[in-house]
């Protein structure tokens, strides 16, 4: 399995866009569903072109199968919208992108890396937990589509490098 995981160019927001309501599908029949179902792709173009987001794309193969979306902030990393298409998981397409994730905080000199996560999802949660985040905070939000949804923020603090090699928590 030949996996590439990089920044998409503005070219290729079509293709995350595609990834992430394929991978929130699942989430169509919740109590209250994904907002990220009929999220515009004009809110992803926008966000990027005002520098508010990035994304990223993951390839297997050539094959793109995975996407999420990543906001710096001053001391962090937020990452959201991580989408993995339903034929490609259980194959650790996640846990590379948060890898990424966290070698691109190095980078970037960003403390810790933060998502939410909806608290009714315990599998993902469990997978966050798995690769060193904790929840840091629980907290009901109001959805774009006006929904209330209980979350909890997960965060994962990145230590140091040694060697150019990830060392974190």
């Amino acid at each position: 399995m030949n996996l590439e995981i990089r920044l998409a160019s503005a070219e290729e927001y079509q293709i995350v866009h595609k990834i992430m309501l394929e991978a929130f599908e699942e989430y169509r029949f919740l109590e209250v569903p994904s907002s990220a179902l009929n999220e515009p792709l004009d809110n992803l173009l926008n966000a990027m072109k005002q520098g508010l987001e990035k994304a990223l794309l993951c390839f297997v193969d050539g094959e793109p199968v995975a996407s999420s979306r990543i906001t710096l902030k001053d001391t962090s990393i937020y990452f959201s919208r991580l989408s993995v298409t339903s034929h490609a998981r259980g194959k650790g397409i996640a846990k590379a992108m948060l890898l990424w994730i966290e070698n691109y905080a190095i980078e970037n000199n960003r403390k810790k890396i933060e998502c939410r996560v909806r608290a009714s999802l315990p599998k993902n949660i469990s997978l966050y937990e798995r690769m060193g985040y904790i929840v840091s905070e629980e907290e009901t939000v109001t959805n774009p589509n006006g929904y209330e949804v209980k979350t909890v923020v997960m965060e994962k603090p990145i230590l140091e490098t040694r060697n150019g090699k990830l060392d974190s928590l």
